[in-house]
């Protein structure tokens, strides 16, 4: 199959090329450098020069595609509710360029986009919630507005993705470390967050490409949820950093718009994409790669 990646110089992008080539396939990969273009084709992909906000490169891609894996998307997280926005847009470029077709597209979401489930884990089956409740909600409702119209939509909700440079919204957790000068949690750091490996998450994508039905929704969790005091317990040895509870009243100006994940229990399960896809995650825990861990810088 030859498949078309946007972002995928990144983190899970790059990833996720790596797989899909050792598996055989071609790809096509979208590079807004020279030197990101450069690290791709060493990859044995296929360079198109580009960005996701450019329509007609978008549809260059497409055209030669047999399907399409979208893992880009801006982290600039003070500008978190405008890139969602850009992001519907970008799936609302792809599906149009596939309509007529039923060749698959990939989109990219979280598993915190459906944190309105209480009590119990979210699955598949859970609705996002709407992107004025949670911004990243805009790229589930592009997808099903895609599917409406009969394309081939898979949607990817990512948990805590990790390797032992960067984990996710730990990585935020830290920064805001670094800024206050220790590791912070709210309440007594019982909630948890979901995580995979970086290599199981690039081999979800490629599972879900060659054998997802379309309008499915795939959890890509290999842990249901670590408490967020034993993930900074676990970097402050590693790092040397001391953790503590921020109280209520302190909580905003610590964590920012971090805010309403701090605290919330994200823990999410897998267990209907495992049995569909037949995925097996295999690669590391989070908790191991964080006492080893040697963050990734920028």
């Amino acid at each position: 199959m030859r498949v078309f990646v946007t972002g995928a110089t990144g983190f899970i992008g790059s990833a996720t090329v790596k797989d899909l080539i050792a598996a055989g396939h071609e790809v096509t990969g979208l590079a807004r450098s020279a030197e990101k273009a450069k690290a791709l084709a060493a990859a044995g992909a296929e360079v198109l020069m580009g960005t996701v906000e450019q329509a007609e490169i978008l549809r260059q891609g497409v055209e030669r595609a047999d399907g399409v894996i979208h893992t880009a998307f801006n982290h600039d997280f003070s500008q978190f509710k405008l890139n969602c926005e850009n992001d519907r847009r970008v799936i609302g470029t792809l599906a149009e360029a596939l309509a007529g077709s039923d060749r698959p597209l990939l989109v990219t979401s979280g598993t915190g986009a459906a944190t309105g489930v209480t009590g119990r884990p979210v699955t598949e089956e859970d609705s996002a919630l709407s992107a004025d409740e949670m911004p990243r909600g805009a790229s589930e409702e592009a997808a099903r507005a895609a599917r409406a119209e009969g394309v081939n939509v898979t949607i990817m909700r990512l948990p805590q993705v990790h390797d032992r440079t960067r984990a996710g919204l730990v990585n935020v957790l830290l920064a805001l470390g670094y800024q206050h000068g220790f590791l912070g949690y709210l309440g007594d750091g019982s909630n948890r967050w979901p995580a995979a490996h970086v290599t199981d998450v690039a081999r979800l994508y490629r599972l879900a490409l060659e054998a997802a039905r379309p309008g499915t929704v795939c959890n890509a969790v290999a842990e249901e949820g670590i408490a967020v005091k034993q993930i900074l317990e676990v970097l402050g040895t590693r790092l040397g950093m001391r953790v503590a509870p921020v109280a209520p009243e302190a909580a905003e100006g610590y964590f920012g718009w971090l805010g309403p994940l701090a605290g919330t229990d994200l823990a999410a399960s897998s267990a209907l994409t495992r049995e569909r896809l037949g995925w097996a995650p295999a690669g590391p825990a989070l908790l191991d790669d964080l006492a080893a861990f040697e963050p990734a810088q920028g």
